[in-house]
């Protein structure tokens, strides 16, 4: 009967609160969405390009640059940013984006070298140029790595949101530390659950899509290597 007795009671939070959860949640998703984008936008590109160039310097200096971002605790980076960005979204998003280009790129360069160098040397011999050899085999073949990458920086990256509240940039966070701070379980739960849904959510549709995008490239190549 107490078990019961919970659940309706959590039930009965959750009808009254919902608003405020999906509210919270839409924050926690943009602030991810757009962190997890901009970071792919700079660090994909920057790992084709470190995988194309052989200057072996330029590969130390990028990534240990790269990883000394991840070396930063998430408290300690927000407020660094605080008095460069202020409070709100953008530190948060700018934070966040910072901690999304070490993997992202490190798994984008792990592809692109994956390749094997036969199969470019074969797609040379037919006449493929740099360019064509770069998008209609390196980029297919590299793309289950990128996709790796980018499923586990997301899974992160919502997870890491929660500290957004911090600086006033809201996110599910807000509900986990209102339940802090007023002892109430049901907005801890709430606040985490939705979170780790969330979480869960995204990396389904991003293996969705790396399986669909995989078969196709792949059916491609072969066809284009015949």
């Amino acid at each position: 009967m107490k078990g019961h007795s919970l659940a309706t009671n959590y039930i009965g939070f959750i009808q009254e609160r919902f608003p405020d959860i999906m509210a919270s949640a839409g924050e926690h998703l943009v602030i991810s969405a757009a962190a997890v984008i901009c970071g792919s936008i700079v660090a994909i590109p920057l790992g084709i390009y470190l995988a194309q160039n052989e200057r072996k310097w330029l590969h130390t200096v990028t990534f240990s640059i790269a990883n000394l971002f991840q070396t930063i605790p998430s408290l300690a980076l927000l407020a660094l940013l605080l008095p460069l960005l202020g409070i709100g979204t953008a530190p948060a998003i700018f934070a966040l984006f910072l901690y999304s280009i070490m993997p992202l790129m490190r798994n984008t360069y792990a592809g692109f070298q994956a390749v094997d160098s036969s199969v470019l040397e074969s797609a040379r011999g037919m006449g493929y140029s740099r360019t064509q050899r770069l998008i209609q085999i390196q980029l297919p073949l590299a793309f289950p790595y990128i996709m790796s990458g980018l499923r586990i920086t997301t899974v992160y990256i919502i997870s890491w949101t929660t500290i957004a509240t911090l600086i006033g940039a809201g996110g599910l966070g807000d509900l986990i530390y209102s339940g802090i701070g007023v002892n109430k379980k049901e907005l801890i739960f709430s606040g985490a659950a939705a979170a780790i849904l969330m979480a869960f959510i995204a990396d389904w549709i991003l293996g969705a899509v790396e399986k669909w995008v995989t078969r196709k490239a792949r059916t491609g190549l072969s066809e284009s290597m015949q």
